[in-house]
């Protein structure tokens, strides 16, 4: 996930924001998820593009966060939405109509605290669900880490659907998390914080995988 840049895209922002995008696909990232916002529209849309431009030469997938309709014009991926935005059902049918046209399937993320959140926002159409915080961090202030139980349970009421854990994950934590259950992670400071965000996307996707050492 990119950093939020705040209310306006300048050029030194986005010049940041690309080559963020760029380093970490190059560390082994897969997904690229746009952050901003409260950045106007069609300053989004341009960040967005050349970013879906990025992500479709190293082979990974755009999301936008809350956007559907900047999503929609650049062509992205997915669009993650969060618990005060668009309901899903009202995105997943704009999707379809949109859809229908262009011959396109976005994926829908959709945020969620708890493990009723989970059942609720699969059950209104989204693919996956972003759960957290795991752990205390930075870069969503608010409630404190729920810990990996708190995650075993939102694994256990996806029942089998995708949950990304978000919240603190590191590449020290990062293999108790998928252990715990989640498809993937969605991080901010442990790849933007970096000196080297390619080596730490690196670093990252090698904590992840740790499980493996484990014999499972």
């Amino acid at each position: 996930m990119t950093p939020d840049p705040g209310p306006a895209l300048d050029q030194g922002s986005v010049r940041g924001i690309c080559l963020l995008a760029r380093a970490a696909l190059d560390g082994g990232v897969r997904a690229v998820q746009l952050r901003a916002k409260s950045a106007p529209a069609g300053q989004l849309l341009e960040v967005a593009e050349e970013l879906r431009e990025i992500c479709d030469r190293a082979g990974g997938v755009l999301l936008i966060n809350d956007r559907l309709d900047v999503a929609l014009a650049a062509g992205a991926a997915g669009v993650q939405l969060g618990e005060s935005g668009l309901p899903v059902e009202a995105a997943a049918g704009l999707i379809r109509r949109v859809g229908g046209v262009a011959g396109n399937r976005m994926m829908i993320g959709a945020s969620v605290h708890s493990p009723q959140g989970v059942r609720e926002r699969l059950a209104s159409g989204a693919d996956f669900v972003v759960f957290g915080n795991i752990f205390a961090t930075p870069s969503k202030p608010g409630p404190a880490g729920r810990g990996l139980a708190a995650l075993e349970e939102a694994v256990q009421a996806a029942a089998g659907r995708p949950v990304v854990a978000i919240g603190g994950i590191t590449a020290q934590n990062a293999a108790a998390v998928r252990l715990a259950g989640a498809a993937g992670a969605a991080v901010i400071g442990a790849i933007a914080g970096a000196a080297d965000p390619r080596a730490a996307a690196r670093e990252l996707l090698a904590g992840w995988h740790g499980w493996r050492k484990l014999g499972r």
